[in-house]
């Protein structure tokens, strides 16, 4: 088969496309047809290498994807050939103490697809029927693989883990990105008072089409200021901040009293500068949060599946030009989701 590869860790030059052994189906897994499947900053990561990341070369890349049921193993009741399916990415070992306690999120060995094992950018895949979730028909193959990670990811972040009510205020930054679109639809759909960060006017445009009630170009005013300004300087409820170094101590200095931030990533550097005083004085709460549940990933998932929800699809490339998506990742172009899809399927 066909499979994008990363040769080594590095530039986008050691992203390829081309013959992969095919996947062997065990005998929990299913054999997925892939039809699409997009990139998260993950990925970008994952090439360029991290420091706790020991990957056996050449690595197939991708946490998001969707396809057509091919096989089954002989333990798989939850589906078969023909079904259509969707990659949910996080994997858990089941048996730690978190893992029993209901929220294989905490798993002391907690994984996800592409970054410590082998991914779905493929035209073949097997996962495990515990990474898959059932797509009904007349949702396109482009939806179906490019929202997964960025919907579960912002719906726990936002529903379970700061507990969003209806009234409260929400500011997100990155408003036009993966995990940062989809944290403006949800925060709309709790009720929030929803302000958001954007670099353009057309991702300021997006924004507001898609929940923002309040809006600002970051690269022309600090969002801390204009937050205090919009608030009569009372700051917002919720800061959702998945870009770390560079946004940290503005995201802080957002925050009302007793408010909380919640990150789930630091795309621009994870170790910023924090304001201590304020955090204790003001007696704010940072609150980490990391992918979805089950429930949570069939709740939020329900909602993309009927409309309520939209991903955001800048580019669909052919999975050949994978490293022409990175390109457009790293380089901020656009906004939403940069979608591949396998050679033979365009």
């Amino acid at each position: 088969m066909q499979a994008v590869k990363i040769t080594e860790h590095g530039d986008t030059d050691v992203i390829e496309y081309g013959e992969y052994p095919d996947p062997e189906v065990g005998r929990d897994e299913v054999l997925v047809d892939v039809k699409a499947g997009a990139l998260n900053h993950l990925d970008v990561w994952v090439r360029r290498g991290l420091p706790t990341l020991s990957l056996e070369m050449p690595h197939v890349p991708g946490s998001d994807a969707a396809g057509v049921v091919e096989e089954v193993g002989a333990d798989v009741s939850r589906f078969e050939p023909g079904d259509r399916v969707a990659v949910t990415a996080g994997v858990s070992c089941g048996e730690c103490e978190f893992c029993r306690d209901g929220d294989p999120t905490l798993c002391v060995n907690f994984h996800l697809l592409g970054e410590h094992v082998t991914g779905v950018h493929s035209e073949y895949a097997a996962v495990s029927e515990d990474n898959l979730i059932p797509v009904p028909d007349g949702v396109d193959w482009v939806t179906a693989g490019a929202s997964s990670l960025v919907f579960q990811t912002a719906w726990r972040m936002l529903i379970d883990r700061v507990d969003l009510e209806a009234g409260e205020s929400v500011l997100v930054l990155g408003a036009s990105g993966g995990v940062g679109h989809a944290a403006l639809q949800i925060a709309d759909y709790a009720g929030a008072e929803v302000y958001a960060t954007g670099s353009t006017d057309e991702k300021l445009e997006y924004a507001r089409a898609h929940g923002a009630d309040h809006v600002v170009n970051y690269e022309e005013r600090n969002f801390a200021d204009w937050i205090r300004e919009e608030t009569g300087k009372r700051g917002v409820d919720v800061v959702v901040d998945y870009i770390g170094a560079g946004t940290w101590r503005d995201s802080i200095k957002s925050l009302a009293n007793n408010g909380r931030l919640v990150t789930c990533g630091g795309t621009a550097g994870g170790n910023p500068e924090t304001d201590i005083p304020r955090i204790f004085w003001n007696q704010l709460h940072i609150i980490g949060s990391t992918m979805g549940s089950p429930g949570q990933v069939d709740d939020v998932m329900e909602l993309v599946w009927d409309g309520t929800f939209e991903p955001a699809i800048r580019e669909v490339l052919p999975m050949s030009e994978t490293a022409r998506a990175h390109e457009i990742i790293e380089q901020r172009e656009g906004f939403g989701k940069v979608v591949v899809r396998p050679d033979s399927e365009l």
